[in-house]
């Protein structure tokens, strides 16, 4: 695999399977998508605009400053808009053991937002990185790799509440729980099954359940239930579709149980929230059209 690729101006680009010792920088512009194969744990980052991903554990959007992490077989189809940047790394098995050995850390499946300042330090060592990256060393990658372990901390502070005797094993769990969360995050438009999270992670339904609650502090079942009352609440928000719509693409089968369990989690109807959201947006505009000092140094995406 070549140490840095691009795909631009609605390029589709399908990078070489990355090797155990391999790893490189891939970039996504302007609707340019790489559809990645099999073979490499990937990070992507979004720069700017926005973004979607399609992999094994579901869809997802990135917008400016989210990053989204997928695991060797997640297969990731990574779209940007007509504005977008994503930047992103595929990272062969025994790139990611070096990288445990060199800081007791590693990179873990999920979802998150990098701070303004995190999301400028990742882009510059990225860049960094992809002018002088050997693709069978990670010398050149080191310094990106360990920001993004920063980035992961909070994760990372997960891991010694997974079962386990030593901490490669509770890492292995830990991997495997932050998909199988991920997983749901990227199916909340529909009901998951505990059998579907059991079988993802290689664990049995019972084990998954216990071990998903102890160590998230809510049960998947709840867990799912949460993401899809927060996503028919960003429906509300950045659509015009109707509440029956809104319901139906969150997974509810009907306008009455969805009405329950949004002023459950919210504690208004969906109706009102639309409105004060509506009502929200105007003030928000009025902010974001206030002149702003210049800024004193630009990031060049390096296309």
């Amino acid at each position: 695999m070549e140490s840095t690729q691009w795909a631009d101006r609605g390029q589709v680009l399908q990078p070489e399977m990355a090797e155990p010792g391999q790893a490189g920088c891939i970039g996504v512009t302007r609707l340019g998508s790489v559809q990645m194969e099999s073979g490499g744990f990937s990070i992507w980052v979004q720069v700017r605009g926005s973004s979607w991903v399609e992999a094994r554990e579901g869809r997802f959007q990135l917008q400016r400053g989210e990053w989204i992490a997928l695991e060797k077989d997640s297969r990731p189809l990574v779209q940007s808009d007509r504005h977008g940047l994503c930047i992103g790394l595929s990272l062969g098995g025994d790139v990611l053991r070096s990288l445990g050995r060199l800081s007791d850390g590693t990179l873990y499946a999920g979802r998150g937002r990098l701070t303004p300042h995190d999301a400028r330090i990742a882009l510059r060592l990225w860049r960094d990185a992809a002018g002088r990256a050997p693709t069978t060393d990670i010398t050149a990658l080191r310094p990106l790799l360990l920001h993004l372990v920063g980035v992961q901390h909070d994760l990372a502070a997960r891991v010694p509440r997974c079962p386990g005797r030593s901490r490669n094993r509770k890492r292995q769990v830990f991997g495997r729980l932050q998909r199988a969360r991920l997983f749901l995050e990227g199916n909340s438009d529909r009901i998951v099954r505990i059998s579907e999270l059991a079988e993802l992670t290689s664990f049995s339904s019972w084990y998954f359940s216990k071990t998903f609650l102890s160590l998230y502090d809510e049960s998947p079942q709840a867990a799912a239930a949460r993401l899809r009352i927060e996503r028919a609440a960003e429906l509300l928000q950045g659509t015009s579709m109707m509440i029956g719509e809104v319901a139906a693409a969150c997974g509810f089968d009907n306008c009455c149980s969805f009405a329950r369990a949004f002023r459950a989690r919210f504690g208004v109807s969906a109706s009102r929230y639309r409105q004060g959201a509506r009502a929200v947006k105007p003030l928000a505009a009025d902010a974001a059209n206030e002149p702003i000092a210049p800024r004193k140094t630009s990031l060049r995406t390096g296309t």
